[in-house]
């Protein structure tokens, strides 16, 4: 049985006390900061489908080298970052504090609104679309985004959505393998709690 893990308030800065930091240089500041109003859902893995290793960290903090895999080739100079990544065993590595703008979200549109890296926070799960993503990951990201939800009055439960819903001519991340009920309920029982 998968236990949840505590998640600590988030500081006026924007940062998680019980994550792992690792400040990308990959943001910027919101043209709204009081503007945080979407958590969108990635995921990612590098190699694609190999888990664990430095990889992602290393993207998203520019020095992903570019010999150390085939496919790093055609990414490694990408200036990318998300706000946090879950990793599969329920680590929280967080980038990018969410009061600034990670870029994640590439070309996008929410419910009408474009751009959606100026309001929105940015998590990434490290999985593929195609394979189920641990009990771990589900245990860590629904007190995260309570925690979010709490903290940021501009989000609600229904701005919640996966990189695919906000460029689905481009994406289609967090895949068929995401359980959206299976977060759902671990949502509404983590903000009862």
């Amino acid at each position: 049985m998968t236990t949840t893990p505590a998640i600590e308030p988030i500081t006026a800065d924007g940062w998680l006390s019980t994550a792992r930091h690792l400040p990308s240089p990959n943001a910027d500041d919101r043209p709204d900061p009081a503007d945080i109003s979407l958590i969108v859902i990635h995921c990612i893995s590098l190699p694609p489908g190999e888990f664990g290793g430095p990889w992602i960290d290393r993207l998203f903090n520019n020095s992903l080298p570019a010999d150390a895999h085939p496919y790093f080739a055609g990414i490694h100079h990408l200036k990318v970052s998300a706000h946090v990544l879950i990793r599969r065993d329920g680590e929280i590595v967080q980038y990018v504090p969410f009061a600034r703008r990670a870029w994640h979200a590439g070309i996008s549109r929410f419910k009408g609104r474009e751009r959606c890296n100026d309001y929105s926070i940015g998590i990434e799960l490290e999985g593929t679309e195609n394979q189920p993503y641990s009990d771990a990951q589900y245990a860590a990201l629904a007190p995260l985004v309570a925690a979010l939800l709490r903290c940021y009055p501009a989000l609600s439960p229904a701005n919640i959505a996966g990189h695919s819903e906000i460029a689905p001519e481009r994406k289609t991340d967090p895949g068929l393998s995401f359980d959206w009920p299976r977060l759902r309920r671990l949502l509404n029982e983590a903000l009862s709690a």
